[in-house]
């Protein structure tokens, strides 16, 4: 793939000035030699985490409350966090501290730039993509995470029975992911037959961005896509 083709002209996020805390800046100081894999090249994340064991990778997990549970619940997998917000990078840092977790790491860069230049293909046991900004207004739904390329891309770092989960609680964007993924012959729907959506996991809790949509009367749609083959 040339370089041109790996450049990113539309990205999916806007670096927000976001008020950061007196501990979660002090986390980033303190902690990122824990945490954080500041590094630009190929991942190993068995050299990384230490040992041999699933990966999971959650894309922006905005405040972290989603990472910390399931790294909590699942201290035999491994979680690599993205995210390019240093708010929601310090809190979950605090968190995992406070919690003495041993199994998280966070990237703080582009995850699709991440995904295409780090992650080795078939790495991953599961990709989670839980609420990303929903870019509403039409003109700005090129903008949106969710789009073939990305898909395509998402899947190859799957390994065959890895799967791929997303939510979102706006209802055009769901049935935005639903008709992309559904055309993506590498993935197959875990959902119930006809149904399209699947019922929200019991690992996964409510978001910071769910409950706030729930309050604004907003609909929540959860999608399960297993990568299929050898």
């Amino acid at each position: 793939m040339s370089s041109s083709e790996n450049r990113r002209t539309v990205r999916s996020f806007v670096l927000r000035a976001g008020r950061i805390t007196v501990a979660q800046r002090r986390a980033l100081e303190e902690l990122s030699p824990r945490y954080l894999i500041d590094a630009a090249g190929p991942l190993d994340l068995d050299a990384i985490f230490g040992r041999h064991a699933p990966h999971i990778v959650e894309i922006g997990f905005g405040h972290g409350e989603n990472l910390i549970a399931l790294a909590r619940a699942a201290p035999e997998k491994d979680f690599l966090g993205i995210e390019v917000h240093t708010p929601g990078v310090g809190k979950l840092m605090l968190e995992a501290a406070a919690a003495g977790l041993t199994n998280v790491r966070i990237v703080c860069r582009d995850a699709v730039e991440v995904l295409t230049q780090q992650l080795a293909d078939r790495s991953c046991e599961e990709i989670l993509v839980f609420f990303p900004d929903p870019w509403p207004k039409k003109r700005h739904h090129k903008r949106r995470l969710i789009q073939a390329p990305f898909v395509e891309l998402a899947t190859r770092k799957l390994r065959p029975g890895g799967v791929l989960r997303l939510a979102t609680d706006w209802q055009d964007y769901a049935e935005q992911m639903l008709a992309v993924l559904g055309t993506a012959t590498a993935l197959e729907n875990l959902a119930p037959a006809g149904a399209g959506y699947c019922e929200r996991p019991a690992t996964r809790p409510a978001t910071h961005f769910e409950r706030r949509g729930t309050r604004l009367g907003h609909g929540v749609w959860d999608l399960a896509f297993r990568r299929t083959g050898v």
